[in-house]
Formats: structure tokens, sequence, C-alpha cells
């Protein structure tokens, strides 16, 4: 994608492989920052601390992480390490696990003298695996954008898709093209006319900072709400589809994603709106089956929720408390949105039901 026309991938590696660079996204929206990550603990940081985020870019940014660590010492126990510290970085994300264990995989049986060549092309191979990854859902989820605008136009002239997304499920969250998002910008591109409901996405405000920013950059009509507003707009008939993306899917369906979106699912089902989860086949977790019990939720910091960070009127960024000082504060990042409530998911292989014989179509 682009950032002020210049084409731009969220992770890339340096000449000579030296080292990683990343776009910084805890800058966004006010500041556009590259960062250089130049060992495996860098990359731990960075993942820990959102410097990147979105399963699909921690996994690959896991990857190159194990690939700095080859670069210094590639023996047995510096990968076993730099593996155990990758995977404690974040909880949720299964592309973390997914990343790292390719990696180990794919280096545990080579001569230590071969394995830093093979990680940094191994780490490159799955870079490019996602972004061909995430133009294929773009390709077959702009076909539902297309069914939705074509049935429209049948009933009014000059019509518009509203589409509603949650969290950043954006170019952002992968390497490029995104998962959500890439339906939304290959039919923008093919001159569909269509327009973005952004949910800010408290506590971190990934849509709000994120979203709305790669949007804006691409030129896509979009309005950043207030997370409570999607129930309101859907009740109008303000909002023809929703499409989220998702850090880990269970083998039955169920979907977990930035927390807010079970709620979004509740309100579309009760609207009748359908409701889409776009997704690599490597977010799907084929060793849980129910995502209310099994899947590990994660819990941050209670300052995310009780303070907030925004641009000030001489140019800084500052943080501000928005709580009582003795209030404490929950903050949950993910929950489960079950099968039942997902009309369809969108993947690099096609568009399946949530359902038992969709899964098992996806595990061939």
């Amino acid at each position: 994608m682009k950032i002020n026309g210049t084409p731009y991938r969220t992770i890339w590696p340096t000449a000579g492989n030296q080292a990683v660079e990343i776009i910084d996204q805890t800058k966004l929206p006010h500041i556009f920052a590259t960062l250089r990550l130049e060992n495996m603990r860098d990359t731990e940081r960075a993942i820990r601390d959102m410097q990147v985020r979105g399963a699909p870019l921690i996994g690959v940014t896991a990857a190159y992480g194990v690939a700095l660590a080859m670069r210094g010492n590639a023996s047995d126990a510096a990968l076993a390490e730099a593996c155990s510290v990758l995977l404690a970085s974040r909880p949720t994300a299964v592309n973390l696990r997914w990343g790292v264990e390719k990696m180990r995989a794919l280096l545990t049986p080579l001569p230590e003298r071969e394995r830093a060549a093979a990680a940094w092309k191994e780490a490159a191979r799955i870079a490019d695996e996602d972004v061909a990854i995430n133009a294929a859902i773009g390709k077959h989820g702009s076909e539902i954008i297309r069914a939705s605008y074509q049935n429209k136009d049948g009933q009014r002239k000059n019509s518009t898709v509203n589409i509603l997304t949650h969290c950043n499920a954006g170019w952002l969250a992968t390497v490029d093209w995104g998962t959500a998002l890439a339906p939304v910008y290959t039919a923008f591109d093919a001159g569909i006319p269509l327009h973005v409901w952004v949910d800010e996405t408290r506590p971190r405000n990934q849509g709000a900072s994120l979203t709305a920013w790669e949007l804006g950059q691409h030129g896509v009509p979009h309005t950043v709400i207030a997370d409570n507003t999607g129930g309101h707009l859907m009740q109008h008939g303000m909002v023809d589809m929703a499409i989220v993306g998702t850090d880990r899917v269970t083998a039955r369906g169920d979907v977990c994603n930035k927390i807010g979106t079970y709620l979004k699912a509740l309100a579309a089902h009760d609207n009748g709106v359908p409701f889409y989860v776009a997704l690599p086949t490597p977010t799907i977790d084929w060793t849980l089956q129910d995502g209310v019990k099994d899947i590990p939720i994660e819990e941050r910091t209670p300052e995310e929720v009780t303070h907030i960070s925004g641009w000030c009127e001489d140019g800084q960024v500052r943080s501000v408390l928005l709580t009582p000082v003795n209030s404490r504060a929950a903050n949950y990042s993910f929950d489960v949105t079950p099968a039942r409530l997902v009309t369809g998911l969108i993947t690099e292989r096609g568009v399946v039901a949530a359902d038992a014989e969709g899964m098992r179509a996806l595990a061939i």
C-alpha cells in the first residue's frame, strides 16, 4: 500500500539482512515513523508493546525475530531461547505460534552454519506468502461487496455499500493488503461505490487511529464512530454488512477478535445484517473447539482504559487521565464470537460457512 504516494510494507529487512525495519504503529496517526529492530529482543518488545500488531503481522515479525537471533548465535540453545521468548510476547494471536513453529521446524534439522541464511530466506518467504494470501482474501471478499452493490443498485441508482468494521484488520495488521479491509480495497479499486463505518475500538483506538488513517491514505470514504453506535446504524438500515478480522478461529468456527466484536455480531444478528470474518487459514487453531472456554484472553495494563493519548494544539502527543484517580479498571483485550453468529469466513481459499462442513473444507 502507499503512504503519501510511496509504496510500503509494514515490515522489511534492511540491506544485507543486518536488521529489520517496521512502521511504528504506536505513533500513528499523527506521526509516521519507522523503527529498526536489530536483535530478537527488539522484536519481542515490538510485539509486546504493539509497535507491530495484528495476528498475521505478529506471525511474520516473530519469524524475523528468529532470523535475527540466528545471525549472532545459531546454536540449539539460542534457537530454543528465541522461540520461547517470542512465544511469550503475546498470548492470543495463533499466528505468533504458527510463525515461530514454522521457523523451528525448518531450522532444527539444519547444521548451525546453515541456519542463519535459511532463517532469513524463510522469514522473507512467510512475508511474501502473507501478501499473496491477503490479496486472495481481497479478491474473494470483494465479490460479496460487488453482489451487495448490484442488489442495491437494482433497487435505486447511485447506491453505496456501507460496511462496518471493528479494530484494525487492514494492511497495518498484515504485511500488505490486510484481511477485513482487503475486500474493501479490492472493491474500491474496481470502482464499486462504498463507505466504511470505522469503530473507534477502545481502549487502544486502533480503528480511530489506524483504520481511519490507512483508509484515508488510500482515499476510501469512511466515518469514525463511537464503539456503541453500530447497533443504532444497523437498526436504521445504514449498514449493509460487517467485516472484521480475527486473531484466532477454532476448529468449529468460533472467532476471537478485538474486544467488542461479539457485541457487533449480536447486533448484526438481531438486525439481519451479514457478519463476515476475514482471515488467512494460518489463523485457524485446529487444536481448539470451544472458543469461549479454550482461547486465552490477553489482559493488558489498566492504564490503557484509564488514560487516553491525543494530539494537542501545541503539536505534542500527550496522555490524559479519564477516570477518577482511585477507580480500578479491567482491560480484557479480546472476546469470542460464537460460530452461529458468523455469516461466513472469507479466506484465501474462498468464502465458507462457519460450521463443521465449512471448516472441513478449509482443513483439506
